[in-house]
């Protein structure tokens, strides 16, 4: 497929759409009018499937008038129809009617692309139990003997285990079943996605009843999670009989347990909804979930029985055509406030658990903690505060200590001791400028002569000084240090090997990501889990700079190092991290997800809060960032990572610890990553 960085195909998205057309009860010529005007539609949208209502040339409730061969008649020719109007159109169609096939007649869905029939797919699964009655009128494909129709005058195959592959589409494999298929314990699609279809579809009529639309999320999101796919789900809507059902048509797309897309339900007009469906990230989740693989050789018998139906879609990528798809700028992040809140509670507890787990495990019951008047070592302070609530021991037993230096402001000073008094902790303060400048002597340093050399060694050693101060400190008062170095420092290798920001006895933060952390320490602020009302030196803290403050500053106070101004900002880096890390992207993929994310408040979600800041970037930025992470995470900070200290793992976005998510070498290099990234235009 010829590539173009703007076009969402050349990064192997599908646009998918299910379709509800309003219907006329027996009236094919009417439904078959109604479901091209919905496929012409989907196609100026771009989409490259469209899939219709079960029976929807007939409409379901036709009862039996199914075995009227009028009506049979008319649903062969309104099919024709349909097939004539598809060679003009680019995709791929999924209508459901009754075919007759042999001396019998099944509930089917056929698949229609470029002016052909491609396959037939019947039911495999009839209900018959409250108010349906489809053994009384259809056939159980299961037990079809034929393989291939005769069918407006080509033979098709035919079957409830085909699989059909878009070939100038290698991840697009895609599934149909009916209905109740997907509501017995092992729908027949379980075994599609393990023979290899990425997209599922279910052609569904499914009258409402109460509750039951939730009861189709529950179904179709658990069914798209199980299988690691996509799964189009649609049913029936306005026109159908009312003489003792009712309709809500109500259509769902989701991937990977995630809603992409939901139709307004009972709407009095026909409705089409689309998502873009990334192909790579279903395969990739595939790849990286190892029993996957396993369950598809467990369950080769079923896998085999499978028939690829290979076909090409005539799909335009010479087009801009950006996704139509929701990407969060902070994929670490809930947009929703609600969710985020939720998000943020599950996070604080993981790490208080983990280092309650820690302390009592080790009988140890005081830990010692630098304090900066940052973000991290903030959050990490406050974790310590629930931890000795929840084990029942004093905050006394937290041993705090702000460690000025060289470079050290007033304002940051005076936050660390008001963040020390709000928590309640035995809090100190030890200047760490007399040992610094023996430490520069001992060097023969030019600063400790009275010349301004503020050089790397400059700031390493009072890093250092700061964590051999704690470590001793532990010493002493038998207690263990905590680390405060978040994920994100971890990713981009800012920080100093062996001192606080990578080395600790135990580190509480050390797979959250910045963008993360900052929104635990608000929600912390807001929530008063650790007892105050107080809450104001939190949002000071939020509201500071982010500096290490090892060189000193101006003399107006502010600091004269700005980390984002080395590494770029977080919001981004954190956003290549979660894709780099989560999915092992292409750095082209990254950018055009990100691009998409940043552009505009349509297809990149803003967490709720005026307190976000509404940056929007360019390609060029992010060209320019992603090219800076890919450097620092794969060629110049493997080392320090394969080194860390214990640290528990709080969400699916991913670990940097060798004995966990992430193994890599140090020696590697960043060469392939930045040549992929050259693929990418500057604008």
């Amino acid at each position: 497929m010829t590539q173009n960085f703007f076009n969402l195909y050349s990064h192997d998205f599908a646009r998918v759409a299910v379709g509800v057309p309003t219907c006329r009860i027996a009236d094919p010529a009417y439904n078959a009018a109604q479901t091209i005007a919905l496929a012409k539609q989907a196609q100026e949208q771009g989409a490259a499937l469209v899939a219709f209502p079960e029976l929807g040339l007939a409409a379901y409730t036709c009862d039996d008038l199914f075995h009227q061969r009028a009506l049979l008649d008319a649903c062969e020719q309104a099919l024709a129809t349909v097939v004539a109007a598809s060679a003009e159109l680019a995709p791929a169609l999924v209508v459901g009617l009754p075919l007759r096939v042999g001396h019998q007649l099944y509930n089917c869905a056929v698949v229609v692309a470029g002016g052909a029939i491609r396959g037939v797919v019947p039911k495999s699964y009839l209900p018959n139990y409250g108010e349906f009655y489809e053994a009384r009128q259809f056939s159980t494909g299961d037990y079809a003997v034929a393989t291939e129709v005769e069918l407006l005058g080509a033979t098709v195959p035919f079957g409830s285990a085909l699989l059909f592959e878009v070939s100038n589409m290698p991840l697009f494999k895609f599934h149909v079943e009916i209905c109740e298929d997907v509501w017995v314990p092992v729908p027949p699609s379980s075994f599609a996605a393990l023979a290899g279809a990425s997209v599922l579809v279910n052609l569904s009529a499914s009258n409402v009843l109460v509750g039951k639309a939730g009861y189709r999320h529950q179904l179709v999101g658990q069914q798209s999670a199980r299988c690691l796919a996509a799964y189009l789900y649609t049913s029936s809507g306005g026109g159908e009989s009312t003489t003792d059902m009712a309709w809500d048509g109500q259509a769902l797309i989701y991937e990977n347990g995630e809603m992409l897309a939901e139709s307004q339900r009972f709407s009095d007009e026909s409705s089409l909804i689309c998502a873009d469906v990334d192909l790579e990230r279903l395969s990739r989740e595939r790849m990286h979930q190892t029993t996957f693989g396993h369950s598809v050789q467990r369950h080769a018998a079923e896998v085999n029985k499978f028939r690829a139906v290979r076909f090409a879609l005539a799909l335009d990528v010479a087009q801009a055509l950006p996704l139509k798809r929701c990407v969060e700028r902070f994929p670490y992040v809930p947009a929703d406030s609600r969710r985020r809140d939720e998000r943020c509670n599950e996070v604080y507890h993981i790490q208080v658990q983990a280092l309650a787990q820690r302390l009592t495990s080790s009988n140890i019951k005081k830990v010692v903690i630098g304090i900066s008047g940052g973000l991290d070592s903030t959050h990490a302070l406050l974790v310590c505060a629930r931890v000795m609530d929840k084990l029942k021991l004093p905050r006394t037993n937290i041993l705090a200590y702000t460690m000025p230096g060289f470079a050290t402001s007033e304002r940051t000073l005076k936050q660390a001791k008001q963040l020390m008094a709000l928590v309640g902790c035995t809090a100190a303060e030890i200047d760490i400028r007399p040992s610094c400048i023996q430490m520069l002597k001992d060097l023969d340093h030019p600063y400790a002569e009275g010349h301004e050399q503020f050089d790397i060694t400059f700031e390493n050693v009072q890093a250092g000084e700061r964590t051999n101060h704690l470590f001793r400190l532990a010493n002493h008062h038998h207690g263990i240090v905590i680390g405060t170095g978040d994920l994100s420092e971890l990713a981009l290798g800012w920080c100093t090997y062996g001192v606080g920001d990578h080395m600790s006895h135990y580190n509480v933060n050390a797979s959250v990501p910045k963008t993360l952390i900052s929104h635990l320490v608000r929600w912390v602020a807001e929530s008063g889990v650790i007892g105050r009302n107080d809450a104001q030196v939190l949002l000071d803290i939020l509201g500071t700079e982010i500096s290490p403050e090892l060189v000193p500053g101006t003399a107006g106070g502010q600091p004269e190092q700005k980390t984002e101004s080395t590494i770029g900002p977080y919001e981004l880096q954190d956003f290549n991290l979660y894709y780099v890390l989560r999915f092992g992207f292409a750095p082209s993929k990254v950018a055009f997800l990100a691009l998409s994310a940043w552009q505009d408040r349509e297809r990149g979600r803003w967490p709720d809060g005026d307190h976000v800041a509404r940056n929007q970037y360019s390609l060029g930025e992010i060209k320019k960032n992603l090219g800076i992470f890919l450097d620092r995470f794969f060629r110049t900070s493997q080392f320090k990572r394969t080194c860390v200290p214990n640290s528990p793992k709080v969400g699916t976005g991913g670990s940097l610890s060798p004995r966990g998510d992430w193994r890599a070498p140090s020696d590697a290099q960043s060469v392939v990553w930045l040549q992929q990234l050259q693929t990418v235009p500057a604008e």
